[in-house]
């Protein structure tokens, strides 16, 4: 398995670096002046050329980027045009409230996705099973910002019940700070116990987490409905409905196992989409993360900002990768990984 994995990690390192060329590239054939973005408006000739300068643009684009991959290993992606930080220094600050919002929304995902693809085989073909499947299309195919802006409407402008924006409350993490554990501002409010920010921050990433579960929860629905009904038919889960065993155990403890494998393999792709989809979800809800920081970066034609955002998720699409396949591997046995 260390070979296995040591093996993806060399091949995912190749894929960073051809992500990084291609995203380079494509910034530099939109029409853009990041120099004069970052000298401002009202700067000279001489001043936008010592800023082009400064920050290697004057280069051939080669040899910028043969710069910029070198200088990822050493932990230097670059100078943003819009914040004027380091890339990565943006990157990390802005990724646990990503990544939280991510993770809750599988979360949420999973957990109505997986009752909701074994109750429709449990009653196949009555109003359950098309409740799920009707509701699944639905779910899958909403507009994000549609439905982002639908459940502002109803849970902050008509009920009152959640806030409409933002991540937290400015003054409630002032009088209760939270102390860093694992860099998940919710988690670590929970593990060092301070109730009051964390009901703070859950209520304000309550409504873009569901958001973000609406898909996965879809496609997790209708893969174990699809995975439970290919199960069904096997020998060995006739014989434990012929042994006298109730349906919902033959469903909950036998047929679903075999179940498992197809939703495992979907994980990595729903995280992936999951990911990218945050960028409308937190343009929406004003959340800072990943998101909005590329939404910026796009709009300012921040070249180093948008190759920082793409490499990033495409390291954690490929770690996904590799947690799932080590995981099937792990719950499978049969699954021999070469």
């Amino acid at each position: 398995m260390l070979r296995y994995a040591a093996r993806r990690a060399a091949l995912s390192a190749l894929v960073a670096v051809g992500v990084v060329v291609l995203t380079y590239l494509i910034a530099r054939v939109v029409p853009s002046d990041p120099a004069g973005v970052w000298a401002g408006p009202r700067a000279s000739a001489a001043e936008r050329a010592r800023v082009r300068a400064q920050l290697g643009l004057d280069r051939p684009v080669a040899e910028q980027i043969l710069t910029y991959v070198t200088g990822i290993w050493r932990g230097d992606w670059g100078l943003s045009v819009g914040t004027h930080r380091p890339v990565l220094t943006d990157l990390l600050t802005l990724l646990p409230n990503t990544l939280q919002m991510v993770l809750a929304g599988l979360v949420i995902g999973l957990a109505v996705g997986i009752p909701a693809g074994v109750a429709a085989v449990r009653w196949y073909g009555k109003a359950p099973d098309r409740l799920v499947r009707y509701g699944a299309l639905l779910s899958a195919s909403i507009p994000t910002f549609w439905l982002a802006l639908l459940l502002q409407l109803l849970f902050a402008g008509r009920l009152g019940l959640l806030p409409i924006a933002g991540s937290h409350d400015r003054g409630v993490l002032a009088a209760h700070p939270v102390t860093t554990v694992t860099g998940l501002p919710l988690v670590d409010a929970v593990l060092t116990g301070n109730g009051a920010a964390a009901a703070d921050l859950f209520d304000h990433l309550l409504l873009p987490a569901l958001v973000v579960a609406s898909y996965p929860a879809a496609v997790v629905a209708r893969m174990v409905r699809a995975s439970l009904l290919d199960a069904a038919g096997e020998p060995h889960i006739q014989m434990v409905r012929s042994l006298g065993f109730p349906e919902r155990a033959v469903l909950g403890r036998f047929a679903l196992r075999l179940a498992w494998n197809p939703v495992l393999q979907l994980l990595a792709l729903i995280f992936g989409y999951s990911l990218v989809n945050t960028f409308l979800v937190e343009a929406v809800f004003d959340y800072p993360g990943l998101g909005r920081y590329a939404a910026d970066a796009v709009q300012s034609l921040d070249t180093p900002a948008v190759v920082g955002v793409t490499l990033l998720v495409a390291l954690l699409y490929l770690a996904a990768n590799l947690a799932v396949d080590l995981a099937q591997a792990a719950l499978d046995p049969r699954i021999t990984l070469r």
